[in-house]
């Protein structure tokens, strides 16, 4: 954790100075970075709200409000009408709106000259690790969502699968080597609608995976369930499992089955919500230290 603290402080020191933060005026204009965020709310927002504004920005309000009258002095915003200043909405005058659009050309063009030297792969880079970073430190976090795999997953899957696992449980040993190998004979024997590899995204950030392949005699087999901590809670494992089930039954494999372990409490908790029951365990040390493996059923009904 000191490490991980040391780091965000570097960023944040990095990033106040990236953005002018500290300079006494915001990209040579009259505002402060704080008054051009409230001219920003304002301009965005439908209605905008003095108290909403301040609950957004985490602003005192007796400071948002001296920059409000600064801005209506300057005549760049009005008020609608109402009995409490705090509820009552706040829209730009024409030369308000004049001042934010001036200023967020100039923004956006300052932005986009810093992004320039980046190649378009970079540019997605950064736009992922932004997403993760806004996620994990508590940002608002967009829609939830679940997609089939496409070009470039399943590498990331190994890689970080493979560092959770080690991190997590010193599974240092063989996990790598499995995973490996589920993705590449998944990438060599994929059959479109026997076999699949779901993807959950965390506003476009990856937040988890999934696999369901073709295990031979009529049996489906789920593997390499995975929720990024940081996305746990949202319902993306049980809906990662419930897809696997899906297909498995529309294919008409008889059954599906699972091999985890004891320790993996939580995947354990959705696989028994699922259905699925377990039919066997046995104690390896495949990983390099003695855990408990399970082998975890679900049959169908026939013709079900």
């Amino acid at each position: 954790m000191d490490q991980a603290i040391d780091a965000l402080r570097r960023f944040n020191r990095f990033y106040t100075r990236h953005v002018g933060a500290l300079d006494a005026s915001f990209l040579s204009s009259d505002l402060s970075l704080p008054e051009a965020r409230v001219l920003y709310e304002i301009a965005t927002r439908s209605p905008a709200i003095a108290s909403a504004i301040g609950v957004e920005l985490a602003m005192d309000a007796g400071y948002l409000s001296r920059v409000l009258r600064r801005f209506a002095t300057r005549g760049w915003v009005e008020r609608g009408r109402g009995d409490d200043a705090r509820h009552r909405p706040i829209q730009l005058t024409a030369a308000g709106r004049a001042t934010f659009e001036a200023l967020d050309a100039r923004q956006y063009a300052r932005v986009a000259a810093a992004l320039a030297p980046l190649s378009p792969i970079d540019g997605d880079a950064l736009i992922g690790a932004l997403k993760t970073v806004e996620t994990m430190l508590g940002g608002t976090g967009g829609a939830a969502a679940i997609r089939d795999f496409r070009h470039g997953d399943i590498g990331g899957i190994v890689a970080r699968q493979a560092d959770y696992y080690a991190r997590q449980h010193g599974w240092a040993g063989g996990m790598e080597g499995l995973l490996l190998e589920v993705c590449a004979d998944f990438l060599r024997d994929h059959v479109p609608g026997r076999s699949n590899c779901w993807i959950a995204e965390r506003d476009g950030a990856v937040a988890g995976s999934v696999f369901v392949v073709d295990a031979g005699d009529g049996i489906a087999q789920l593997r390499l369930l995975h929720v990024e901590p940081h996305a746990r809670g949202l319902g993306l494992g049980g809906a990662l499992v419930a897809r696997c089930v899906d297909l498995a039954r529309a294919a008409g494999y008889r059954e599906i089955m699972l091999w985890t372990h004891s320790v993996l409490e939580p995947a354990r908790r959705l696989y028994e919500a699922a259905g699925f029951r377990i039919a066997s365990t046995e104690v390896h040390d495949e990983f390099g230290v003695p855990v408990e493996g399970e082998t975890w059923r679900l049959p169908f009904a026939a013709g079900g």
